[in-house]
């Protein structure tokens, strides 16, 4: 449920409803747009006395939110949220690129394509320390030690990281070296691992499950949320479906949608909804154009010997011209990268 503020509410009107609510046991969330102040309500709506709340002064009406997700819908924040990691604001004007490989494999690998994708453009490096795999046998990622080798890079080319959290009892010891906490599509319904990056300050990049539909993955941000954590990004990596091609399918769709229902702000990863290096840069154009806030994209200096998802990865030179034609169809839709 929200309230909707008057125009000329002051901020004692305000401050008087939030006394209220709160002192009755719920929870509030301030969104503060151009016009008007919305409040949101979150526990127990059946005890609250629609009528009274209305009666307030500077109220001009409450409204129920009916749709499952609460603190992600757009009902509930009408204007986009903003989340800012050392300046590089998703779901502003500029698109955000995060590029790197998908695992981290030693220092020297991290460095060059560290270098590289920063020269090209890219605002931060992406790289996997923890790797849940399909087979029990394939690389499971270098642990604690890609941490170290991500915040030393990170040192060297100022590419703040971002980087995925495995199990609740993972999530201190990532944050220790990340600046962006990662959500694997196969954990987007890891409730107890949500909870536990909900009760940080983190940003979090939340990525779509495999077979889950746009709803699911709302509900999945709003675990987060709803433990205090509203820094969420929300990522589109492509759905499975019958089609064989690609090992994805990029479901483009999602992307307005999820701008329709929610204020969060919205990435696609170009690399997994494909699994082909020849369809990243136009899958990445199509992002772009309808309306995503940022790319992660893979990046290897040596495909061919990379421990995972070589097939989809970019060599550097050719990021480089992704970052070229991406940039020029950032600016026919008034933004930029």
């Amino acid at each position: 449920m929200i309230i909707i503020m008057k125009a000329n509410a002051s901020d004692g009107d305000i401050e008087a409803v939030l006394t209220r609510l709160e002192s009755g046991g719920w929870r509030t969330h301030v969104s503060k747009g151009e016009e008007r102040t919305i409040i949101g309500i979150i526990g127990d709506e059946r005890r609250l006395d629609q009528g009274a709340m209305s009666r307030m002064d500077g109220v001009d009406r409450v409204v129920p939110v009916l749709r499952p997700f609460k603190l992600a819908s757009r009902d509930f924040q009408p204007d986009d949220s903003k989340v800012s990691i050392n300046g590089h604001v998703f779901g502003g004007n500029k698109i955000v690129v995060m590029a790197g490989p998908c695992s981290v494999e030693s220092l020297e690998q991290m460095r060059e394509t560290a270098i590289a994708v920063r020269e090209a453009g890219a605002h931060m490096l992406r790289g996997g320390a923890f790797k849940p795999r399909t087979s029990p046998y394939s690389f499971q990622g270098m642990g604690e030690a890609g941490l170290k080798i991500l915040a030393q890079v990170r040192e060297e080319t100022g590419l703040y990281v971002v980087t995925e959290v495995m199990s609740p009892d993972q999530v201190e010891l990532v944050s220790k070296y990340a600046d962006m906490l990662q959500i694997g599509t196969r954990n987007m319904q890891n409730y107890a691992l949500l909870n536990a990056v909900g009760q940080t300050n983190m940003p979090v990049l939340l990525k779509r499950g495999m077979m889950s539909t746009i709803e699911e993955l709302l509900m999945s941000a709003e675990y987060i949320m709803s433990n205090g954590n509203h820094r969420v990004v929300l990522c589109e990596r492509g759905i499975r479906t019958f089609e064989k091609y690609t090992r994805n399918t990029l479901d483009i769709n999602a992307v307005p949608v999820l701008k329709e229902l929610t204020h969060l702000p919205v990435v696609v990863d170009p690399s997994h909804a494909t699994g082909k290096w020849t369809l990243v840069k136009a899958a990445s154009k199509a992002a772009v154009a309808a309306g995503a806030d940022g790319l992660i994209i893979e990046v290897h200096p040596n495909p061919a010997e990379a421990s995972s998802d070589g097939e989809q990865s970019l060599k550097p030179q050719r990021f480089a011209e992704l970052m070229v034609e991406v940039g020029r169809v950032a600016a026919a839709v008034g933004r930029s990268v």
